[in-house]
């Protein structure tokens, strides 16, 4: 009789993702680059907006924005790589 830690280490030697998680990934960063793009984008947006009406805003609100799109974008740009340095998709 195998034991639930025995069982989840044959599972986890047979688990192969192969190609698809390859093309998974490769997909999710690129819809992640381009919600990254558009986030700059509308961010830049309202900063001239706001600017164009003459109110000049709550102190660093846009450069908060600002902030978070561009983190957003660096962590989902170093997620790939990331995975491909800590080895194969095996559990």
């Amino acid at each position: 009789m195998m034991t639930n830690g025995s069982m989840a280490c044959v599972l986890a030697g047979t688990f192969n993702p192969g190609a698809d998680a390859d093309f998974l990934l490769g997909t999710l960063a690129w819809c992640a680059s381009a919600a990254g793009v558009g986030g700059v984008i509308v961010t830049g947006t309202l900063m001239g907006l706001q600017l164009h009406r003459g109110e000049p805003g709550e102190g660093a609100s846009h450069m908060r924005r600002l902030i978070i799109v561009l983190s957003a974008c660096v962590l989902a740009a170093t997620a790939g790589p990331i995975i491909q340095f800590l080895g194969p998709l095996t559990i």
